[in-house]
Parts: C-alpha cells; sequence; structure tokens
C-alpha cells in the first residue's frame, strides 16, 4: 500500500525540524546566519568618511583644539578686557605679571590681548580668502572639465601660465597699492589661491561627465549649468571639502608673510605676522614673549590644518574605495 504524497509544505516543515534536530548547541531558525558572516548595514559615503575620519585621533584632537582656539579668540576679549587702539608708551615691553599675563609690547598693548585680535584677523583672512578661492576655484574647474576640447586647454594654459608667476611677488605687489583691511588681503589672497582647486575639480569633473546619472541628466535635456550646479559641483564636493583645509593654512601663512614683510594689516588691525615683523628687534635683548607665544599659536594653526586635511583626504578615500 503506497503512502500518500505529501505536501510542499509538510516537506518544509519535516526539513525545518530535523535541521532543528541535529545535535549541537540548539538555536532557533531566527538565530541561523549566512555561511558568509552577518550582513551589516549599508551605510552611506560621508557616514564611512566620518567614520574613518573619527579614528584618526591626532586629526580629531587637532580640530578639538583649532576650535577652543577660535573661541580663545573670539570669545576671549569678551572675559579678558584690554585697550588694543590706543599705545602706552609707560608699560612698553613689561614681562610677564598678574596684570598682564604674557606681558606688553612696544607700544603698551597687553600680549594676550593681542593675540586674541590678530587671532581674530587671521581666522577671518584664512576662511574668507579660501571661500573666494574655493568659489572660482570650482566654477573654473567645472565648466573646464565639463566643456573639453579646445576650450579645455585653453583654459588650463592660462592656469599654468599663473602657477609659473611667484604667488607671493604678485600679492605683495598688489598689497602696496591698497589699504590693509581685512577684506581686501582675502580678496587678493582669494583672488590668486583659486588656480590649485580649479585643476582639482577639473580633474573630478573628467571623471563625472562619463558616469551614467550625468549621460542620463543630458539625454532628458539638463542644460550645461543645470549639470554643472546640480550634478558636477555636488558630487566633487569631497574634493573641495578637503582642499579648503589646505587653503585657509595657506591663507593664514601668506597674511604671516605679509606682515613680517611690513605689508600686513594697517592699525589698529594687526596679524600674528605683524605681531612678529615688529619683534624682530626685541629677539635679541631677551623679550621672548613678544615672539614665542605668538609664534607658536601660527604654527600650531597651520600645522593643525594641515593634518585635519590629511585626514579628511585618506578619508575621502576610503569612502570612493568602499562605494
Amino acid at each position: 500500500m503506497t503512502e500518500p504524497r505529501k505536501t510542499g509544505s509538510q516537506e518544509l516543515e519535516e526539513l525545518g525540524t530535523a535541521a532543528l534536530s541535529v545535535p549541537g548547541p540548539s538555536r532557533g531558525l531566527s538565530e541561523l546566519t549566512p555561511d558568509g558572516g552577518e550582513v551589516q548595514a549599508i551605510a552611506s559615503g560621508w557616514r564611512l568618511a566620518l567614520r574613518e575620519f573619527a579614528s584618526n585621533r591626532l586629526a580629531v584632537i587637532c580640530l578639538a583644539l583649532l576650535l577652543l582656539l577660535v573661541l580663545f579668540c573670539f570669545l576671549g576679549p569678551l572675559f579678558y578686557h584690554t585697550d588694543q587702539t590706543y599705545t602706552n608708551i609707560l608699560n612698553t615691553n613689561l614681562p610677564p605679571s598678574g596684570s598682564h599675563l604674557l606681558g606688553t609690547d612696544e607700544n603698551g598693548f597687553d600680549e594676550l590681548g593681542r593675540i586674541m585680535v590678530g587671532g581674530q584677523a587671521a581666522f577671518e583672512v584664512g576662511g574668507f580668502a579660501s571661500g573666494v578661492a574655493i568659489v572660482i576655484g570650482t566654477l573654473y574647474g567645472a565648466i573646464s572639465g565639463l566643456v573639453g576640447g579646445f576650450v579645455d586647454g585653453l583654459l588650463m594654459r592660462f592656469v599654468d601660465i599663473l602657477l609659473s608667476i611667484p604667488f607671493l611677488l604678485i600679492v605683495l605687489v598688489i598689497a602696496t597699492k591698497y589699504s590693509g583691511t581685512v577684506v581686501e588681503i582675502s580678496l587678493i589672497l582669494g583672488v590668486f589661491t583659486w588656480l590649485v582647486p580649479a585643476r582639482l575639480v577639473r580633474g573630478e569633473v573628467l571623471t563625472l561627465r562619463t558616469r551614467d546619472f550625468v549621460l542620463a541628466a543630458q539625454t532628458m535635456g539638463s542644460s550645461r549649468a543645470r549639470l554643472i550646479y546640480r550634478h558636477l559641483i555636488p558630487n566633487a564636493m569631497s574634493v573641495t571639502i578637503v582642499n579648503v583645509t589646505f587653503l585657509i593654512a595657506d591663507s593664514i601663512l601668506s597674511l604671516a608673510y605679509l606682515g613680517v614683510l611690513g605689508e600686513g594689516l594697517t592699525p589698529p588691525h594687526t596679524s600674528w605676522g605683524d605681531m612678529l615683523g615688529n619683534a624682530q628687534t626685541y629677539v635679541q635683548n631677551g623679550y621672548w614673549w613678544l615672539v614665542y607665544p605668538v609664534g607658536a599659536c601660527l604654527v600650531f594653526v597651520v600645522l593643525a590644518f594641515n593634518l585635519v586635511g590629511d585626514a579628511l583626504r585618506d578619508a575621502v578615500d576610503v569612502r570612493l574605495q568602499r562605494r
């Protein structure tokens, strides 16, 4: 006598019961994992980049210290009141004391308060100049990379010509003809530092313009302006974000160069470079408080921005590899 034929559901139920009855640690069906291991949730590219950046402890520490220094420069004068406008000849070159924590300079200004004011100018010039350079360089590089052909070659040759001219010489000549305000020096530095971002963005756009989403947008009738603003520039933001940190460091350093050469900000404004330039004659006299504190701030800020930029670049590279 033949057994009745089993249905598909009955066979699956028997197989499941047999699997659970195998000797070994008892596990429910919900606890079974695939042979390749556990399946992890898919993280976005920016989240992967942030996680990779957070794994770099040195860069995270530098970023935290930079934020503290920014707060120190902009909020410090609200708690540590000093007169940074009128000179006081009676208090010139005083050593550090209870009334002047870092002493005074050759004009009687409190050195600690002077460092705060100079730091404000450094961060303002660095941020404004880098913003101008990124905007010009991103638009220039995106247009050059998207158009291609003869126009691309012509635009890049113009960039090569400007790169062959000494940057500091141009800035120094132009700065002598204009009053040294934060806005004017920032514009001068920004106008002559957009060349490197332009080449970086152009190289990124050359790879992006052959992607499927760009071809699909072109097929749907998107204009070149829409391709640049809505597709190419947003997808090239990783390159620009990394380059901003280096531009800020370079702008702060360029401002310091101008200050040491005597072409920095006009009084009562000052920068760390102006302070170092004025303190050159006092180095041999033992007035260490006029050189070392402000010099340490300048070195730390430039180094910290470069370290943060290196960490961001590594994080972006990892994100692109995992994508």
